[in-house]
């Protein structure tokens, strides 16, 4: 029998309602995560097969704890080899949308090997259309461009777009361009991966029925931050079988400004009027104290699910609400009681973090850590995939996997410098342009290379020679036989390794680098890596793959005790023991766009979701005054705050500190000295 025994009344509910449609509203810390992996182990223990389940996530992470926790309880079926022989399909929306389009996308017209342009490559198609309109008529910046054409292209018909968003009459305007340059270059988007799907099932009922008969329960997290065409394919997939269920928080819907709609958790009931609705409000991170003053700020907005959550960790103790004269006051205060805490109460760094509505608010909290040498990291630092040596390569392997990409021809046709200069990159762009073909189809051209000094032209006689070699051993590889030899032969045959080392000054920046190169070649034949197929199939997956792990770190990257600072809205999902959250004034939360907009329900969730990340500890601040691009300006405190429940906050005046007593300073010394004797000599 499977064991539900640790799961409260509402989560064995979830759980064991499979058939039809299900509504889970899971509020925060209430264990969804919990409730979707043992409602997946139910349904394989009640003869699902593993095959026939879909479940999508937002993050590869999120998906990959997922598939680990469902294998803990339900072994995986092996064949007699010991291969796992079918498992549910745990992935994000983009990685399910490259799975049917890597059967079907010939049917749109597409060639088998596309080519996903991650967010730089976009960004280099936009500002190349930009650059063929006069200037008068460019009024904002390509990435508000690029912004505003994802927004429109996954709005349903009918949406009202807000006409003020930057780079929105530039977006329609540029939108067909857009999508042409990309198809000419066989290329997609993560837009793409999304809209084409969708664009398949209209046009061909075969590859919709055929997806239809593979998934016949879905499962969605996060349901709140779904947009409009996210919605329309999983209506597409499961409004015949009806098995489909949602988990999410419409008070935990904070990303409207990038696409989502709270309407798609809102409205569910209008699309599946039989739906099952089960209410998830234990909470196992939170005291009550917390929670209560929670579930009163979020109560004040006019549209939403009625949720309550409570728990079992006490009442805990007051929130701490602090005014601070200005920010560096305000920044040296918390580093003050994070080091306070630190000698007095042992609490780790790594226990402790610094929540905030925008990023510039991190310069003088960085300034005060670094002051009193403490260490930290800021989430949402560079991305691995962002690193310069990551983007090469993957640009070789693009470039190799398919000539006519010319966004990664480009990036690399002359890194390692190899006589193909920038004005010689341009003449060939624009060769191509004249021809209607693709930048390597255009080197390729007799007379385009006559055009050339010889020095040049020999230079990319030899380029395009190497090109062609370098795909016919990737063609040769066979199943079975690893990739990593071929990658690594990549960036020794061009002098990558030797270009590295040269332009770093620190050799041990350069040996990281080369560190971080080595870890991507090692995944290309990875565990989780495709054996079958061919070289160049293999390869075509690695990169969807690779393009879709966003949130992909080093594993170098160990985490050791440091505190953490972070933004409101990159804190979701995570919890903290002791947490502080800064600038709470107006202008900055509710940020002086939300009036403007009509978003004050939105930031209003956004700060829902910052206090509910607090486990034990919550300490609130507010300037005064705050210096914003170099001036110093009065500040208010945010209205928010006048909706916390007075009983439960403390307030604190932080230049009105008292010195520490000295029967208090004489136990925190002698907890020094302790600790101090515990590490030995």
């Amino acid at each position: 029998m499977f064991d539900l025994s640790d799961l409260n009344p509402q989560q064995r509910e979830a759980v064991t309602t499979v058939d039809g449609p299900v509504l889970i509203l899971a509020g925060a810390g209430t264990g969804k995560t919990r409730v979707i992996t043992h409602r997946i182990a139910w349904m394989l223990h009640r003869g699902v097969a593993p095959g026939n389940i879909l479940a999508v996530t937002f993050t590869n992470k999120a998906a990959r704890e997922m598939l680990g926790r469902v294998r803990q309880l339900v072994p995986a079926r092996r064949s007699r080899e010991g291969r796992e022989t079918e498992r549910p399909t745990m992935c994000t929306f983009h990685s399910l949308g490259v799975r049917i389009l890597r059967r079907h996308i010939e049917k749109l017209g597409y060639k088998a090997n596309f080519t996903i342009y991650d967010d730089t490559e976009q960004l280099g198609v936009v500002k190349r259309l930009l650059a063929t309109l006069s200037e008068r008529d460019i009024k904002a910046k390509p990435q508000d461009v690029l912004a505003a054409l994802s927004r429109l292209r996954n709005a349903p018909p009918d949406a009202e777009l807000p006409v003020t968003q930057d780079g929105m009459a530039l977006a329609r305007h540029l939108r067909r361009r857009y999508e042409t340059a990309l198809r000419a270059a066989n290329a997609v988007d993560f837009d793409d991966l999304i809209l084409l799907p969708i664009r398949l099932f209209r046009a061909h009922a075969d590859a919709l029925e055929e997806c239809r008969a593979r998934y016949r329960y879905v499962m969605v997290d996060e349901y709140q931050d779904t947009n409009g065409a996210q919605f329309e394919l999983v209506r597409a997939l499961a409004v015949e079988h009806r098995n489909l269920c949602v988990v999410g928080d419409d008070d935990q819907s904070i990303y409207g400004w990038r696409g989502a709609e709270i309407a798609n958790l809102l409205d569910f009931e209008r699309h599946f009027p039989e739906v099952k609705v089960v209410l998830l409000e234990q909470n196992y991170r939170s005291t009550n104290t917390i929670l209560t003053a929670a579930n009163h700020v979020i109560r004040n907005n006019p549209r939403r699910r009625g949720k309550n959550l409570w728990s079992r960790h006490g009442e805990g103790r007051k929130i701490r609400l602090v005014s601070c004269a200005h920010d560096e006051a305000e920044a040296q205060w918390v580093v003050d009681e994070i080091e306070l805490g630190r000698m007095s109460r042992a609490i780790p760094w790594g226990q402790q973090a610094v929540l905030f509505r925008t990023n510039q608010q991190s310069r003088p909290m960085e300034a005060a850590l670094r002051r009193a040498r403490v260490r930290y990291r800021i989430v949402g630092g560079q991305s691995f995939f962002d690193r310069l040596e990551i983007r090469d390569f993957l640009a070789y392997l693009k470039m190799l996997h398919q000539p006519d990409d010319d966004a990664s021809l480009l990036r690399i046709a002359n890194v390692p410098a190899r006589g193909l200069s920038d004005v010689t990159l341009e003449r060939l762009l624009g060769a191509s342009q004249e021809r209607q073909c693709s930048v390597f189809a255009a080197m390729r051209h007799t007379d385009v290379q006559e055009g050339l000094a010889v020095r040049t032209r020999e230079a990319l006689q030899k380029f395009i020679l190497w090109v062609e070699e370098t795909r016919q051993r990737l063609e040769s590889i066979q199943a079975g036989q690893p990739l990593g030899p071929w990658a690594e032969g990549v960036l020794t045959e061009v002098g990558y390794w030797d270009h590295l080392r040269k332009s770093e000054r620190n050799l041990e920046a350069a040996e990281n680098r080369i560190r971080n190169l080595k870890e991507l070649i090692a995944a290309l034949d990875g565990p989780e890596a495709a054996t079958g197929g061919t070289g160049p199939d293999r390869l075509a997956e690695g990169l969807a793959d690779m393009a879709l792990d966003t949130d992909r770190s080093s594993s170098s990257e160990k985490h050791g005790d440091e505190v953490t600072l972070i933004t409101m809205h990159s804190c979701k999902g995570l919890e903290f023991p002791h947490v502080y959250i800064v600038g709470l004034e107006e202008g900055l939360l509710p940020h002086t766009r939300a009036k403007e907009e009509g978003t004050l329900d939105e930031e209003r969730r956004l700060f829902y979701v910052a206090l509910t990340r607090a486990m034990q500890t919550l300490t609130l601040s507010h300037c005064e005054g705050r210096k914003r691009y170099g001036q110093a300006l009065p500040a208010q405190p945010s209205s928010f705050l006048r909706e916390l429940p007075p009983e439960l906050v403390e307030h604190e005046d932080a230049a009105a500190r008292k010195p520490v007593a000295s029967d208090t300073g004489k136990s925190l010394f002698a907890g020094m000295r302790d600790r101090v004797a515990q590490m030995g000599p």
